[in-house]
């Protein structure tokens, strides 16, 4: 029934949508309420209340330190540093800054970089929409992420980010009431004293001496340095109704998502002691719900958690969906009607959501997708945004050797190499690369 209301308000509020720029960038009309929930609602999901919860649970408060804390830092970075140019730019999706600034084939090979992002995000939160309904029924995890995967491309579809906006809105109140109730029973039985049990050593944020500093700061850097410049999150500013709207909602939304995200940090570490031996680590938030909660509460709660879920999935095959189809397909059909570009938005919605479900199927766990998500292909693009917004320096030939030269030590790094700090070493390559292709390229047209 609660899946079923959210369902309606996205189908209501869809049947304004008229135009491109209503889908994709809800017509560039958020005021505070509205930026500020769905900003802190497009990070704050199942990452934090399922996969950062779950890691904490098992790790300690070092697995913490992409989520909440890495990702509240990244949202601060956003409003102070790039918020404003980007409002500034009239974009409708930041792929569009690439080519005003770069070339049309540089906002190629960002989108076919952007959109597997995008598409591992939308996998973490159908996997843990699937985490959710395992943990408070019968059903296995694999049939509760088809039946997940299933209602959110239906909403998704439905839905633009006016729509999107709204239910975040809705959605964020609900989350926020839930987690807290939950931490207040939890803590007003015998939290505190558990909490004060815990190991120190679960409580260093940087690990302790063990662990090397580069590991610490790849720990840091993937989250505030790959997702800073993410398509959903540009999105969110794209559609404020102005720079000063798009700059503060970002500060708020980021001192929301620290203060809301310190209750599944506390949870995860005192649930692992409440709580041991879980077979899967992700659902220890619903598991305590459903453990210390009366039934109303608890569907209240499991409630507030699929809207999480909700808030975030929809973003993120919005966003691979406005990728392709409004800087690949749409500019291959001039004269193409508003009407259509809204239909080829949403078939993208439907095929990037089925892509995404068989993504959940067969990852490891919520936070290994979330942290993939962050890290593919995004040294490059965050390179790219920072030189090609505040200085003259580079050209196509530049933005290309960056996207590659980070592609590919990543890669290598993470994939062959195994290397423990590949995200740093892809941003320093990506960084040398640009400056030098920019000797020897072209100069840019137009800064």
């Amino acid at each position: 029934m609660y899946v079923l209301a959210q369902l309606l308000v996205g189908a209501w509020v869809s049947r304004r949508i008229t135009t491109e720029d209503d889908y994709l960038v809800a017509g560039r009309s958020l005021g505070y309420g509205l930026g500020i929930f769905t900003i802190f609602a497009t990070w704050f999901g199942a990452e934090t209340c399922i996969g950062a919860a779950g890691a904490i649970y098992e790790e300690g408060i070092s697995a913490g330190s992409a989520d909440p804390f890495g990702y509240a830092l990244c949202i601060f970075f956003m409003g102070l540093v790039f918020a404003v140019p980007l409002w500034r730019r009239k974009l409708t999706t930041i792929a569009d800054l690439f080519r005003s600034r770069f070339s049309v084939s540089v906002e190629r090979f960002a989108v076919l970089l952007m959109v597997p992002t995008s598409l591992l995000w939308a996998a973490a939160q159908i996997r843990a929409f699937g985490q959710v309904l395992a943990a408070s029924s019968d059903l296995g995890v694999g049939i509760t992420i088809t039946v997940a995967a299933g209602v959110v491309i239906v909403y998704t579809v439905w839905g633009g980010l006016l729509a999107d906006a709204i239910t975040d809105f809705i959605q964020g109140i609900a989350l926020i009431v839930g987690l807290l109730i939950l931490w207040i029973v939890v803590f007003s039985d015998n939290g505190f004293q558990v909490l004060a049990s815990v190991d120190p050593s679960r409580l260093q944020l940087f690990g302790g001496g063990e662990r090397p500093w580069f590991e610490i700061a790849e720990s840091w850097a993937v989250p505030v340095f790959g997702s800073v410049v993410a398509a959903e999150l540009v999105t969110r500013v794209i559609a404020c109704r102005s720079a000063t709207v798009a700059r503060r909602a970002c500060l708020a939304a980021g001192s929301l998502y620290l203060a809301i995200g310190i209750v599944p940090v506390t949870l995860g570490l005192v649930g692992a002691q409440l709580m041991p031996g879980l077979e899967h680590a992700e659902q220890i938030l619903p598991a305590l719900a459903l453990d210390r909660l009366p039934p109303i509460l608890y569907l209240f709660f499991a409630g507030a958690l699929v809207s999480a879920i909700l808030s975030t999935v929809d973003s993120a095959l919005l966003v691979a969906a406005s990728l392709v189809s409004h800087n690949i397909i749409v500019p291959m059909r001039p004269g193409i009607t508003e009407k259509s570009k809204v239909r080829i938005a949403r078939v993208g919605v439907a095929a990037f959501g089925i892509l995404a479900y068989v993504m959940a199927l067969h990852a490891e766990g919520v936070y290994d997708l979330v942290e993939q998500a962050s890290a593919f292909g995004s040294a490059g693009i965050v390179v790219i945004v920072t030189f090609g917004l505040f200085t003259r320096i580079g050209g196509a030939t530049s933005a290309l050797a960056a996207l590659g030269a980070g592609l590919i030590v990543w890669v290598v790094g993470n994939y062959v190499l195994g290397l423990p700090f590949a995200y740093i070493a892809a941003l320093g390559s990506a960084t040398i690369a640009y400056l030098a292709a920019g000797r020897v390229g072209p100069r840019p047209a137009v800064a």
